[in-house]
């Protein structure tokens, strides 16, 4: 297998070193498979990153604007031990597999956590996954984070990753959630929001909207019901987001910009339970919420053409039991 390329500019004034800047950056594009910093540190001594055609170092700054051309050798032998964790699989043959991710499942294995994954999993129910994505991404073209749930799509083959990844880098994939959110949106029909999302300058394990840099983000939201009790306003929402870029966090992160948090969100806009928004709920509401035990976000439908077939797939993804709940306790009101 060759080596793989990928040229990108860099979007923004970078006040940061280049390694970590970098490792940021390339972890906001699908296509490249996910490095950790200390993978980007070897990247850029080896010189396997080059910036306006100049090899770097790792404190360096890189200036908005530059060229950044990441150059990543074929992958090595996949260590990772095959675990048989139970798989919901919407469809396979020979070429890819989706699968229906249950919350709390990490799709792929870290640094610091080689088991327990889907990767993992799939490990077990395929004999030889395709190593383009790497050491800890054999297979995966995409990701839904650890706590929302919904269907995702993985590669069998080293030519069904190259095609499916070009769908991704393209947009050329459906990809729709449903979200049950705090208050309901005053919007009528489709809503697109438009912004750029990055780093949270005060919080580097969040995301954020942002004013200036980052990369550019596009939802469109589609308010499907309220829920209220007689008399007084909604207090939550059911949501649709249509996804035309995939940003990390893109619909947590939107959504929350826009006043509308995730209910059980443990990181974007979760009220206190003394704040006004979390009293407002009922309890039977509080409670399975609580039990959700993450943001309340499905990846109900993916669709997309077979990158070898030809042929139109669309998928959709049943609820798992406790977003189930959540729903069941919504809809008596």
């Amino acid at each position: 297998m060759s080596n793989r390329k990928f040229t990108l500019q860099a979007p923004a004034p970078v006040q940061d070193r280049a390694d970590r800047y970098l490792h940021d950056l390339f972890e906001e594009f699908e296509e490249i498979p996910l490095l950790s910093r200390s993978q980007v540190q070897k990247l850029i001594e080896q010189g396997l990153i080059l910036v306006n055609g100049l090899s770097i170092r790792a404190k360096d700054r890189i200036t908005e604007g530059a060229t950044i051309e990441l150059t990543l050798p074929p992958p090595g032998e996949i260590s990772l031990q095959p675990e048989n964790i139970p798989l919901e699989i919407l469809f396979e043959d020979p070429h890819l597999i989706v699968v229906n991710k249950a919350p709390g499942l990490t799709v792929h294995p870290s640094e610091t956590q080689k088991s327990g994954t889907l990767v993992n999993a799939l490990l077990h129910h395929i004999k030889d996954l395709s190593g383009i994505g790497g050491k800890l991404r054999p297979g995966i073209v995409h990701r839904i984070d650890k706590d929302t749930s919904g269907a995702i799509v993985i590669s069998k083959t080293d030519e069904a990753h190259a095609g499916l990844s070009r769908l991704f880098s393209t947009h050329t994939i459906e990809r729709r959630y449903w979200a049950l959110c705090f208050g309901s949106p005053r919007w009528e029909g489709e809503f697109r929001f438009h912004s750029r999302i990055g780093r949270n300058p005060n919080d580097r394990k969040k995301m954020a909207v942002l004013s200036e840099g980052g990369r550019e983000a596009v939802s469109r939201f589609t308010l499907l019901k309220s829920f209220q009790i007689e008399g007084k306003n909604p207090f939550s929402s059911w949501i649709e987001a249509r996804l035309e870029t995939g940003r990390t966090h893109q619909v947590r992160v939107h959504l929350n910009h826009l006043g509308h948090s995730l209910l059980g969100d443990p990181a974007y806009g979760t009220p206190s339970e003394n704040q006004p928004k979390w009293k407002a709920l009922p309890e039977t509401v509080r409670s399975t919420t609580k039990a959700l035990g993450g943001q309340a976000l499905h990846a109900r439908i993916l669709g997309f053409r077979h990158p070898i077939t030809g042929e139109d797939l669309r998928f959709e993804a049943p609820l798992f039991p406790r977003m189930q709940a959540l729903f069941d306790a919504l809809s008596s009101f």
